[in-house]
């Protein structure tokens, strides 16, 4: 299915290029910008982003990984420190 008309971009697509980029580095953050470079492309009007990030977040592989003890020390309580 086409998922950014403006670059004919499908949801297969999305999905590989999540899997290429968690095969890459485990750990990156994915994101729509980081996709579309890695397919050569560039977002141009925007309208699709609601559904390009649906279909970015149901691939496969593109949760990381929640283990407490994976986060490294200097950030964990981050978002409570933050708080107070």
């Amino acid at each position: 299915m086409i998922i950014c008309h403006c670059t004919q971009t499908t949801d297969t697509e999305i999905r590989a290029a999540v899997g290429w980029m968690r095969a890459a580095d485990p750990d990156t953050i994915v994101t729509p910008g980081k996709i579309y470079h890695a397919l050569g492309r560039r977002a141009d009007c925007g309208g699709c982003m609601k559904l390009f990030v649906a279909t970015m977040r149901t691939a496969d592989g593109f949760a990381v990984e929640a283990d407490p003890r994976a986060v490294p020390a200097a950030l964990r309580g981050l978002r409570h420190r933050a708080a107070n």
